[in-house]
């Protein structure tokens, strides 16, 4: 929800108006009428109503009356009843009909004001998880690709315009990333959708078994072997094999991989038969292939062949917008699955996440959502269900000339300390964890950046 909240203060007591109107106005738009009639007429048309302060007995009618027939246009709207004739029943019935809160007469202001602050923020989140499931429920035709960045969207677009071709779409990205999930949006988008998808982990399988993986193998072609087997190639006939990791792969295997690309052919082991491979390739790499090409571990004419299509997918830092739809994607799938009632996230606790740098990418993200669900179990998140490293890293991050203290205060020593592990990453990250060169951009030296390297624990993200 965007824009300053509206309040509606119904009272016949002038005194008591004034006071509210004095004490709300400095934060919200306020607007008061003397009774049920003058509160309908300007309740009408387009005004949006976000909380409505109404005591229980007006001149022409009844508060929980009253209630009831602004809710009809303002399904969202919170209402705190007043009343100087306070019981239990009233409280109890008010409650039931959809009041927020009911507070007796005399009040004391602060308290009034503390609460409409509440109820306030309290539909802020409402509406905005709305709006999140709604943006959930008109994603991309991609199915199980959530977000609505640029970022994304770019990507999106030129799988869309790709997905239809047999071309060989090499994708990049950090680990966590989604690279399997843009895999497999290019083959259920593609004209092969009804063949096989058939993906291999290149760095999970040994370099020696590997290539029995792919092409198969013959009865007797080599010890245990004792039937013959089908490979992956063979498995994908028709449809998509996905490669990921394909830079783990060892030279023998890179050789043997070229040879399919450039002849669609391949002989599984130990046969002397040739078999045509009909599949569209696709492979993933978190490493920067041209670097290895330069160091010589993976080969030019292999990358070439395989680097028809680059698609390359952003981190999540680098699409921040839509940490808030798939962490409420992510909630909604284990609430499911746990049978919990995590409801979403409290501004605060977003502010923080957004500014989290996440190093693990969707895949930390969605292990933290699953942890939450689980510790949680219930409610609004809020900046202490948090680990602390979420905290230590966000509350404290300086990436802009602005410098912002919370109202609530913060530990001076923690900010600086937290500003000071930024600035090593930062250089260590950028220096490909040279502690030579990250210690010159630091102005330091470097036997001093070691050891506060080794004093924080600060190690490089894990791939």
């Amino acid at each position: 929800m965007s824009g300053i909240q509206r309040i509606l203060v119904v009272d016949d007591e002038s005194s008591l108006r004034s006071a509210l109107f004095r004490a709300l106005n400095k934060k919200y738009q306020v607007i008061t009428a003397s009774n049920a009639t003058e509160a309908i007429a300007l309740a009408q048309g387009d005004l949006n109503l976000d909380l409505a302060l109404i005591d229980l007995r007006l001149p022409d009618g009844n508060g929980i009356e009253l209630m009831t027939q602004l809710r009809s246009n303002h399904a969202n709207m919170k209402t705190i009843i007043l009343t100087g004739h306070g019981t239990v029943e009233l409280a109890v019935e008010a409650t039931k009909k959809g009041a927020s809160h009911f507070i007796t007469k005399p009040f004391n202001l602060e308290e009034v004001l503390s609460i409409t602050e509440n109820l306030v923020s309290q539909k802020q989140l409402e509406i905005e998880n709305i709006q999140l499931k709604a943006s959930i429920q008109t994603k991309y035709k991609f199915e199980n690709i959530v977000g609505q960045s640029e970022e994304l969207t770019q990507v999106l677009n030129l799988v869309d315009k790709v997905a239809g071709t047999d071309s060989t779409v090499l994708i990049t990205g950090e680990s966590g990333t989604g690279k399997e999930l843009i895999a497999r949006a290019l083959h259920f988008n593609s004209n092969r959708s009804t063949a096989p998808f058939i993906p291999i982990n290149c760095g999970a399988i040994p370099s020696e078994l590997l290539e029995s993986e792919l092409f198969g193998h013959v009865k007797g072609a080599f010890t245990n072997a004792v039937n013959s087997r089908a490979g992956r190639f063979e498995l994908a006939e028709g449809g998509t094999i996905f490669f990921d990791e394909i830079g783990d792969m060892s030279p023998h295997l890179q050789v043997k991989l070229l040879r399919v690309l450039q002849d669609r052919k391949y002989e599984p082991i130990g046969s002397t038969k040739t078999k045509t491979a009909n599949v569209r390739i696709v492979a993933a790499t978190n490493l920067k292939l041209e670097e290895a090409v330069k160091k010589g571990t993976f080969r030019e004419d292999l990358y070439y062949r395989l680097n028809v299509i680059p698609v390359t997918l952003p981190a999540l830092r680098e699409r921040k917008s839509d940490i808030a739809v798939l962490f409420q994607h992510f909630m909604e799938a284990f609430n499911r699955k746990n049978k919990t009632e995590i409801k979403g996230l409290s501004p605060d606790t977003l502010n923080i996440l957004t500014h989290y740098t996440w190093p693990g990418n969707i895949r930390e993200l969605e292990n933290l959502v699953e942890r939450l669900s689980i510790i949680k179990g219930k409610g609004i998140i809020e900046t202490y269900d948090l680990p602390p490293k979420y905290k230590s890293q966000s509350n404290y991050s300086f990436n802009s000339d602005k410098i912002e203290i919370p109202d609530t205060g913060l530990d001076y020593n923690s900010a600086v300390n937290a500003y000071e592990n930024q600035l090593i990453l930062k250089a260590l990250e950028k220096t490909g964890w040279n502690r030579n060169q990250a210690a010159i951009l630091l102005k330091l030296n470097r036997t001093t950046l070691v050891e506060k390297i080794k004093k924080k624990g600060l190690k490089p993200a894990e791939i």
